[in-house]
């Protein structure tokens, strides 16, 4: 009977790309790895589809701010609780972890929609 038939979602292929973060500013490099988490290099997207693809980054701690974003510029991250309000200088974060100063500027240029959690489990660090 056809109209039992079940089509579901398409099977979408996915492919691995690699990218080396040495040397490349970090809002760059983040417009880059977001068309490719989202699939907008792709002759098929369609907006409801995760069609994307998978990125793996190395050389994340050789990242570059231009100008003297090191010392001035500040990351926020929240426990959406009152006073919960956290900050820390990019220089800190830079040798605690830098590869989280690259995951913040890829979320935030992903669309705030139900696919962005799923888009970003398929970026990844490599040392």
């Amino acid at each position: 009977m056809p109209w039992k038939k079940k089509i579901g979602m398409p099977k979408v292929e996915r492919e691995t790309h690699e990218l080396d973060a040495a040397g490349k500013p970090v809002g760059r490099l983040a417009t880059q790895i977001a068309t490719l988490l989202i699939g907008k290099h792709k002759a098929s997207i369609v907006p409801n589809i995760d069609a994307g693809d998978i990125v793996k980054v190395s050389n994340v701690d050789k990242i570059v701010f231009t100008g003297k974003k090191w010392e001035q510029k500040v990351h926020y991250r929240t426990s959406n609780r009152p006073g919960g309000l956290k900050e820390t200088l990019m220089s800190k974060l830079r040798e605690d972890n830098p590869a989280e100063i690259l995951k913040h500027a890829v979320k935030y240029m992903l669309p705030k929609n139900r696919q962005q959690v799923d888009r970003m489990k398929r970026l990844i660090f490599v040392k």
